[in-house]
């Protein structure tokens, strides 16, 4: 039970880095969406993720003292991360990646949410979510990196919203 059998304690945190590195790297590429915003095929393939990387981080050993490594490696990971995005917005950016500005002056930008892969439904769907139901009444629309669509509606000052100025960090 707490015996480790054919594996050595620092291959588990060698192994549960790559696996949480690669896994933040295909989840980074895979889009800015929360949880509640996933497709069926999105939320699947998460959890399939997991299953599959499971015998590749504990290498088949079911010991607690393993286990207890592997989520001790894990919480480190995440805690560099952490740290290391709430020091440096070019890190930020990196790992979290950038807003991206998806309605102006009530004009959809197409290109915007091609880059993002978000169909006009699904912008409709979100806006109505916060009681938005004509998209011309939206002065600016912000895909926020941690998938949430901030709304500006028009007619509604910068500051009154928290912005001030222009959104240089919005591409």
């Amino acid at each position: 039970m707490w015996q480790m059998h054919d594996v050595k304690w620092w291959e588990f945190i060698v192994r549960a880095s790559v696996v949480y590195l690669v896994v933040m790297a295909l989840l980074r590429m895979g889009g800015k969406r929360q949880v509640g915003q996933m497709g069926m095929a999105q939320l699947v393939a998460l959890l399939l993720i997991s299953n599959a990387v499971q015998n590749a981080m504990n290498g088949n050993d079911g010991s607690i003292t393993g286990g207890i490594i592997l989520a001790s490696a894990i919480m480190v990971w995440s805690y560099i991360f952490e740290l290391v995005t709430s020091r440096s917005k070019k890190w930020e950016n990196m790992i979290q990646g950038r807003p991206t500005l998806l309605i102006r002056s009530g004009k959809v930008l197409p290109d915007a949410l091609r880059r993002e892969r978000l169909s006009v439904s699904e912008l409709r769907t979100a806006l109505r979510r916060q009681g938005i139901h004509e998209m011309n009444s939206v002065e600016q629309a912000i895909l926020e990196s941690d998938g949430f669509i901030s709304v500006r509606k028009k007619g509604e000052k910068e500051e009154d919203f928290g912005w001030s100025g222009e959104r240089n960090d919005v591409y």
